[in-house]
């Protein structure tokens, strides 16, 4: 799951205008969400015309048919392959299979005894295709939700872990352009595994001067998980660049001599400066008209 550069534009200029970025991470989820819906409300229609079975099979062999792809299968059955992972320590194409039709199954015994229970229950999906109706029974369509469900539930989780990814080098990037840092005073190479530090894990990006390396993290966080503020603190990070940090956070960064910035608070941008003047990199004070500098600098970065 990717992130457009459009998106990615847009984002790190919410994130340095102090401006709330989650309203485009919620707009490309809905999009991809209702694009899914269409598509997948015409194959459920095709489907059930061609079925000649009066019994929910004609979905299994339509919508969970060994020709499809894992992802497809799964998301069908009403799981996903990172909850099969979970389950099973495995999502070869074999394991996805079993598992989806194992669900499945065991989805729609649980949808007939809560029909059982309910029985006054009465639910009709019709969806309407180059003017042929097509009639879902309430079993039918309680499994055509839960499928929505599950299917939107992947890609909130996919396009959030996904935009800090995407994200964090161009806006380190982007911060340097603003206040004029050479190149040649930072590391923007692309995120490799470091075995010569304590821990193996993905580099982000680096200050650099006269021989010193400054790590810096980027962390697209809210205040309602400060675990992961914890966890940035807890390893050999020189800069902390935040969305929003708590006042236990920055307590937390400064004892440990951690410099920070927290974007969301009113021109946060501007402590990355204090960073560089306390960190000795040579740089240029911000003084030009905030949207004009980001709608030149950002393209250029797209481009390189």
């Amino acid at each position: 799951m990717t992130l457009t550069d459009r998106a990615v534009k847009n984002i790190i200029k919410r994130l340095i205008k102090s401006q709330d970025y989650r309203i485009e991470i919620v707009n490309l989820i809905n999009a991809e969400f209702l694009q899914f819906a269409i598509d997948f409300f015409k194959k459920v229609a095709v489907a059930k015309l061609n079925s000649e079975d009066i019994t929910i099979d004609w979905y299994k062999k339509s919508f969970m048919g060994k020709n499809l792809s894992p992802d497809d299968i799964a998301i069908n059955s009403g799981l996903n392959k990172k909850t099969i992972s979970n389950m099973y320590g495995s999502v070869t194409r074999s394991i996805v299979i079993e598992a989806s039709n194992e669900h499945f199954e065991s989805l729609y015994g649980n949808i007939q005894a809560l029909l059982e229970m309910e029985k006054e229950i009465e639910l009709t999906l019709t969806i309407k295709l180059k003017g042929v109706s097509v009639d879902l029974n309430v079993s039918e369509s309680l499994i055509v939700v839960n499928t929505l469900a599950v299917k939107r539930s992947q890609l909130r989780g996919g396009f959030w872990s996904t935009a800090g990814k995407s994200t964090e080098k161009y806006l380190m990037l982007t911060l340097c352009k603003l206040y004029k840092v050479d190149k040649k005073y930072f590391n923007a190479s692309h995120f490799v595994k470091d075995k010569g530090k304590k821990v193996d894990r993905e580099i982000d990006f680096y200050l650099l001067n006269d021989g010193n390396e400054y790590l810096c993290e980027i962390k697209l966080m809210g205040k309602g998980n400060p675990e992961s503020a914890d966890a940035i603190i807890a390893r050999d990070t020189n800069v902390f660049i935040a969305d929003t940090l708590s006042q236990q956070n920055k307590n937390q960064c400064e004892k440990l001599n951690i410099n920070w910035v927290a974007l969301r608070e009113q021109e946060g941008f501007r402590r990355f400066k204090s960073i560089l003047e306390k960190l000795n990199i040579p740089h240029k004070d911000f003084t030009g008209d905030l949207d004009e500098t980001l709608n030149m600098i950002l393209p250029e970065l797209f481009d390189e």
